[in-house]
């Protein structure tokens, strides 16, 4: 009988199982989205409980796309979206309110205020300039708007995590409550040369410590599942992990220097640092992981709004019908005819760090085409991506060869050949596109011996092709320079007590 790594990617837009055999092969892959909920402008949420039913329908689908039994799962790896939040009760496992998701703003003024009066302390501590993007402001916000839980508190009713803790607190029938290293160092609440909870910040957000979760490795056994909770089976979790760095542990980047990018919802960039906290005006200083008790540390690049910009053009502006047709449209054209799309729908992340900054299309003329404004969206990505590899390599004092990328968006040709133009650097892109489960699995058979040992990862990985850069100097100069301006041109657009801040 064959047996399977599990690997869960809880994400921004949806959840992602993959099966993945002894020999590291990728088994049955199977995706259900769940809602995105606009409040208000500015405000992102997500319902917990409807996260919760996607990843059991995820993988009953990955299953029966496998012809296999859930009793042929060696151990579950999960990885999730990082500093999406939610707040629950303990005796019915209730969410108090919808989880806030990292893109959310509405504590936009409250990170304003944190940064002008602990700004120093906080980056010094946790490696992050205060932002609404982390976790703190939001289960403060949850905390003090959603009436009767200071009460409830006090009864010890009450719960906050990311949801990696909720998931599995789920998972193992309410046994085990638990984050890892890797999650906690984006909460914008740790000591992250510690990786402890640091009660100086929990006392300035105004959360008690007793409702976190407990930190841990990013790979080891947690629990089992509960098998009135997943499919009447008894099987250890071995894996918790932020979405883009279960990629990162996949792509082998395990050396000082590696520097990998993840394509979805978002876009998230990371320099390996080793075991040294280094610090960057432009980009932030987060856990990779924890293995063995041993932090490896890196740079992250944040950017907000990637493949999500596809999805407004085909849910919201309806120029295309589905994301894989953006490649022949973008193609099928030499230029954007001077068109430049900043997609800061919920401000601009790293380098930048403007929450207030708004998406903006420049250089439209009568003439410009349904094509065009595909082919912007898409190197938007590409130059969003340029920026925060310079600022990486600027402050981490290494220079990069080439680049790894991975996620749904890397098998769009045209985008991966401009990426490579850009950076003037060839990109790498692997066997297996999915690569964040892929990681969680990974890691979820380091925990419980199928991987003998992290540097096994080395001989796993492959690449399926390289793109070369292929534009001149002259033009990419020239190319950046404009982007640049259009960038300029949408900071500092929002008004602070306008549209959800």
């Amino acid at each position: 009988m064959k047996h399977y790594y599990l690997g869960i990617d809880q994400g921004t837009t949806g959840t992602t199982a993959l099966l993945v055999d002894e020999n590291w092969n990728e088994v049955a892959e199977a995706n259900v989205e769940h809602s995105q909920i606009f409040p208000h402008p500015g405000w992102v949420e997500h319902d917990p409980e409807e996260i919760w039913l996607a990843i059991h329908t995820a993988t009953e689908r990955v299953l029966k796309q496998a012809g296999a039994e859930p009793s042929q799962i060696i151990a579950l790896g999960l990885d999730h979206q990082g500093e999406t939040c939610a707040v629950w009760r303990k005796n019915t496992g209730k969410p108090v309110h919808n989880a806030l998701v990292w893109q959310d703003r509405r504590t936009a003024g409250v990170a304003d205020q944190l940064n002008e009066k602990y700004g120093d302390m906080i980056k010094k501590k946790t490696g992050l300039q205060p932002d609404a993007y982390y976790s703190a402001t939001k289960i403060q916000w949850i905390l003090n708007n959603v009436e009767g839980v200071r009460d409830e508190i006090a009864k010890g009713n009450i719960l906050a995590g990311t949801l990696d803790s909720y998931i599995i607190w789920k998972l193992t029938g309410k046994k085990v409550f638990v984050t890892d290293t890797s999650t906690a160092s984006r909460t914008m609440m740790i000591d992250l040369a510690k990786g402890e909870w640091d009660q100086t910040l929990l006392d300035i957000y105004g959360i008690p410590k007793e409702i976190l979760p407990e930190i841990a490795n990013s790979s080891q056994i947690y629990g089992y599942t509960d098998p009135k909770e997943f499919f009447g089976i008894r099987i250890p979790i071995g894996a918790c992990i932020t979405d883009a760095l279960a990629a990162m542990f996949a792509q082998a980047c395990l050396d000082e220097g590696n520097i990998k990018t993840t394509y979805g919802t978002g876009c998230f960039m990371y320099t390996n640092l080793g075991d040294t906290i280094k610090y960057s005006d432009g980009v932030i200083t987060v856990a990779a992981w924890k293995i063995n008790d041993k932090i490896t540390y890196t740079f992250d690049g944040g950017v907000y709004i990637a493949g999500a910009a596809v999805q407004w053009l085909r849910d919201k502006l309806r120029v295309i019908w589905n994301s894989a047709e953006t490649d022949a449209i973008a193609s099928s054209i030499p230029d954007t005819g001077g068109v430049y799309f900043v997609p800061a729908f919920s401000g601009l992340a790293a380098p930048h760090w403007d929450q207030y900054a708004r998406g903006m299309m420049i250089g439209i003329t009568g003439g410009t085409s349904r094509e065009q404004i595909v082919r912007a969206t898409l190197e938007s990505i590409a130059f969003q991506v340029y920026d925060n590899a310079m600022a990486m390599q600027k402050d981490s004092g290494t220079i990069f060869e080439s680049m790894k990328v991975d996620g749904g968006p890397v098998k769009n040709k045209f985008l991966m050949q401009f990426q490579a133009d850009i950076l003037g650097k060839p990109v790498a892109v692997p066997t297996v596109t999915e690569m964040t489960p892929y990681g969680s699995a990974l890691l979820a058979a380091l925990a419980t011996g199928g991987l003998g040992k992290m540097d096994d990862v080395r001989e796993i990985w492959q690449a399926n092709k390289y793109y070369m850069p292929q534009m001149s100097n002259d033009e990419r100069e020239s190319r950046l320079a404009q982007w640049n301006r259009a960038v300029e041109r949408c900071k500092n657009w929002a008004v602070p007590g306008e549209g959800g801040f």
